[in-house]
């Protein structure tokens, strides 16, 4: 009888203390962007039979889109400068990635005594947060060292200056344990973005040159197939709680 009163007074708390927070974003002029019901303000991907859902509350991605084109998840509208804050969690990590660099903060790989970069193998599923309509510019979701948040195509460039590429490396690993959940706050303004992750500043004021002035929002597809097995690490993700507020 004490272990189910406890268990009924956990939920009597914790329940209010989610909706208030939402409710608080909503009331500082966030909308909400996912229902939690249904896939409405998305563009599900032509062909994609069902792989992208909601299960539970949340959006739930099995990376099996069977769409012939992107199969990755946009919003119907297009955004300019923003606050957005997404709930994500890694379900499951099947692909053991032998390629994971470890990432110095120049944006660059570490070598070792004779030139050749170092990598290690972990566990790894990838997704991410797109911005603007681009791939290229994206909050990375994934389990490498060097943590969420990080961006990919920039750090990557070796045609971007060493601020760029500096500055799109996470500062810190703020990430929570695999399977857990995990928030990001991401400042777009003009063509600088911020990514704070767990409450953290992973990514300050980062240049993203050549972006566009606006565009949709995306949750990104990741990963293949061959023979029924994986070749190249899954979005295993879920979303949740994701609230924009125009600036």
């Amino acid at each position: 009888m004490k272990t189910f009163f406890l268990m009924l007074m956990v939920g009597v708390i914790t329940i209010p203390l989610l909706s208030y927070d939402n409710d608080k974003k909503i009331h500082d002029g966030f909308v909400s962007i996912f229902n939690g019901k249904n896939l409405d303000n998305w563009k599900i991907p032509e062909g994609d039979n069902g792989h992208w859902k909601v299960i539970d509350g949340v959006v739930d991605y099995d990376a099996e889109s069977e769409s012939k084109g992107d199969k990755s998840l946009w919003t119907q509208k297009s955004y300019k400068d923003f606050e957005l804050y997404v709930d994500f969690r890694i379900k499951a990590t099947p692909w053991k990635n032998s390629h994971v660099p470890l990432i110095l903060p120049s944006g660059l790989h570490k070598l070792d005594e004779n030139g050749k970069e170092i990598n290690i193998t972990m566990p790894d599923s990838d997704s991410g947060i797109l911005l603007r309509g681009v791939g290229k510019c994206q909050a990375n979701i994934w389990c490498w060292p060097i943590g969420c948040g990080e961006v990919y195509g920039y750090r990557m460039d070796a045609a971007m200056p060493p601020e760029v590429r500096r500055g799109a490396t996470p500062k810190t690993n703020a990430d929570k344990n695999i399977g857990e959940w995990n928030t990001f706050k991401i400042t777009f303004k003009s063509d600088r973005m911020t990514v704070e992750l767990n409450g953290i500043t992973v990514i300050e004021n980062a240049l993203m040159p050549g972006i566009p002035a606006s565009g949709p929002i995306g949750l990104q597809h990741h990963g293949e197939k061959k023979d029924g097995e994986w070749v190249a690490p899954p979005s295993l993700v879920q979303f949740r709680n994701i609230y924009i507020k125009e600036l």
